[in-house]
């Protein structure tokens, strides 16, 4: 009996140790990836490449095989806009980005890709920043994606050190230029240096680093690409996480560009802030316990699918992404993408844009957009696709028991 219990504390004190390890290793690479130093990692930039650098470095540490074009990296060019608002020829500007890939060879016929952007926002000049003022300010994205990083970074740790041989190969990629609009896994998709026809599924990991410890929920997306995802949710789904699931494997991040190959997806997300793409997405705010959490979690979902034969490929309906609708105006507004009511529900309302000037605030659900009934964020979507720069609208917005007209313009 006391060497039962002697067994039982070494054992708990082994997963202690291992816990503060992971928390340790999440905290030292967030808060590089996202440090002043890298100044917002905008693709092509001396701070995108010393952060390409150092998760390559990780890789090489790990012995992972080198399975980019050139050792672990994989560039590739693109255009941008110099001008967000032009599409003239004349001010696109060529860039280059660069994918990091590293390969796990457990010598089995299909591998699971796991993978996160590790691009953000620079210095405010691309026209995707929240802030009122972006121009000459470091957009750190600690959240957006340094946390996605940092956990494809510790699975990566996770998987080559557990003395379990996996019955799946394992591709760790850390995608560039994604808030450029997906173009590192598009370009990835597009000129794979492994089959995709061995790939298993896709895992993804966009803003997992803030957890809400009172609500603990994490949402996770694509549960409907294949018909083992949702069942496997279903029967790891335990009490540290609030699990919700949508079925979709569309939406804002490169786990799009996966299941537009016909692959499996799974997407991690624990929800927007008043800092997203904003100067102040900073490594302070972040919850390295709770992003340890969501791990651990990915970690007891990739269990149980691994236990299963390759999984088979279902086409979803897209009502995570705009369904291809083009918008030229915004409200400024983060939606609550774990809201499960009728309407939209704002989490936040950016600085000195219209919602803001409106009167909306955190907590409001837009009802109605003019004549247009706003039931889920795809209504949203389709309802600013009617407008354009300048044009007045009226929000029909619940805040509490209130129902309220507020005029905006756009």
């Amino acid at each position: 009996m006391k060497r039962l219990i002697l067994t039982s504390v070494c054992l708990l004190g082994m997963q202690l140790a291992f816990a503060q390890t992971k928390v340790s290793n999440l905290k030292k690479d967030i808060v590089y990836l996202s440090s002043d130093a890298l100044e917002g990692r905008f693709p092509g930039t001396q701070g995108e490449i010393k952060a390409g650098n150092y998760i390559a470095k990780e890789f090489g540490k790990l012995k992972l095989k080198p399975m980019g074009t050139a050792g672990y990296f994989q560039e590739f060019p693109y255009k941008y806009s110099a001008n967000p608002h032009s599409s003239d020829e004349k001010d696109m500007i060529t860039g280059k980005g660069r994918n990091v890939i590293g390969f796990l060879d457990n010598g089995a016929e299909y591998t699971v890709v796991i993978g996160a952007h590790y691009d953000h926002l620079g210095m405010g000049h691309g026209g995707n920043s929240l802030d009122a003022n972006p121009a000459n300010q470091i957009h750190n994205g600690a959240d957006d994606n340094a946390s996605g990083t940092a956990g494809m970074l510790e699975l990566a740790r996770y998987y080559t050190r557990n003395q379990v041989k996996e019955p799946y190969n394992f591709l760790f990629i850390g995608f560039s230029a994604e808030e450029e609009g997906l173009l590192g896994s598009k370009f990835f998709t597009n000129n794979p240096t492994l089959s995709l026809e061995k790939i298993n599924y896709m895992i993804n990991m966009d803003m997992i680093g803030r957890l809400n410890d009172s609500t603990r929920k994490v949402t996770v997306f694509g549960t409907g690409t294949s018909p083992s995802i949702e069942p496997a949710i279903l029967r790891t789904h335990g009490s540290k996480l609030s699990v919700k699931t949508d079925s979709s494997g569309m939406g804002p991040s490169d786990h799009s560009s996966f299941y537009l190959k016909n692959i499996p997806v799974m997407h991690f997300f624990t929800g927007t802030h008043m800092d997203y793409h904003k100067p102040s997405d900073d490594a302070d705010k972040i919850n390295y316990a709770g992003v340890a959490d969501v791990l651990d979690y990915i970690i007891r979902v990739t269990d149980e699918l691994n236990k299963e034969p390759k999984q088979s490929f279902t086409a979803t309906r897209n009502q995570s992404s705009s369904n291809g609708v083009a918008f030229k105006v915004t409200l400024g507004v983060i939606p609550d993408y774990s809201y499960e009511g009728e309407g939209l529900r704002i989490d936040g309302v950016s600085e000195g844009k219209p919602a803001q000037k409106a009167g909306l605030q955190a907590g409001d659900i837009i009802l109605a957009m003019d004549q247009l009934e706003v039931k889920n964020i795809q209504d949203y979507m389709k309802g600013l696709a009617a407008y354009k720069k300048g044009e007045p609208v009226v929000l029909k917005v619940k805040r509490g028991e209130q129902v309220l007209s507020l005029p905006a313009t756009f």
